[in-house]
């Protein structure tokens, strides 16, 4: 396993946290993300976002009292609601880690109904929108300043 610099004890919270983001499917026949082979590609993907990811575990511990993955369930749930409610930029790391990981599971990609395989160079159908929708966005005054 590549050193992702977590302690065991962020280690064995961000598995439990990664079960509630995304918890296993009986309905789907899919994993939740704190399945073994997924977490073990969450932990090697942290990569830049490893200090947001150590950041939204300090504030999952202090939230928890403690260690988040020693709660009982019911209250693992709540604390994992108040995590989510309080949000920030660590959080959204910590959940695009976890999605990036569990999305690209070739289990879950089947599941989707997506061969399991990287987009190129078969590439993948994309259906045509409504590209009218973007015509307020393209009517917005510029957001950038120009530099000569």
């Amino acid at each position: 396993m590549p050193n992702h610099d977590l302690t065991a004890e962020q280690v064995r919270d961000l598995r439990a946290l990664a079960g509630i983001i995304i918890p296993p499917s009986a309905t789907y026949d899919v994993p939740g993300a704190d399945d073994e082979r997924i977490f073990a590609d969450i932990l090697r993907s942290l990569e830049r976002d490893r200090d947001d990811v150590c950041r939204a575990l300090a504030h999952l511990t202090a939230l928890a009292a403690g260690a988040f993955a020693d709660l009982e369930p019911p209250r693992r749930a709540e604390v994992a609601a108040t995590f989510r409610e309080a949000g920030g930029a660590a959080l959204t790391a910590l959940v695009r880690v976890v999605l990036l990981c569990y999305y690209r599971d070739d289990r879950v990609m089947r599941s989707l109904g997506q061969e399991p395989r990287s987009p190129f160079p078969k590439g993948h159908v994309v259906e045509q929108g409504d590209w009218s929708l973007l015509e307020p966005v393209r009517k917005r005054p510029p957001m950038y300043r120009v530099v000569d």
